[in-house]
């Protein structure tokens, strides 16, 4: 799967572009393409670059990311060890009330 697309959509999409603007063409249009998406990717990287020199210089933390998502992970382990024992409560409180449950049919 690419970008959430199946390969049966893939196929349509390449049918309709055959059918629009011939096979003569589609060698062009590829390298077009294939230009368009390197200068994007150029322009990303340029960017990226810029903010890492401009954040080193400034001694910005540019990785908050990461230490966001190691602060959420403890933040959720530590509400897993709070609530785990409720959900064995109530797992074991369901089990009961459906054992009653089927000793009254």
């Amino acid at each position: 799967m690419f970008l959430f697309i199946s390969a049966p959509e893939i196929m349509v999409v390449l049918l309709i572009v055959v059918m629009l603007f011939g096979a003569d063409k589609l060698p062009e249009i590829a390298r077009g393409l294939g230009k368009g998406m390197r200068q994007i990717k150029d322009a990303t990287n340029d960017i990226k670059r810029e903010i890492k020199n401009t954040a080193d210089k400034n001694d910005i933390n540019v990785d908050m990311a990461v230490d966001i998502k190691k602060e959420i992970n403890r933040v959720k382990d530590n509400f897993d060890n709070y609530t785990r024992p409720v959900s064995k409560i109530k797992d074991e409180i369901e089990d009961t009330i459906g054992s009653v449950k089927r000793k009254k049919i």
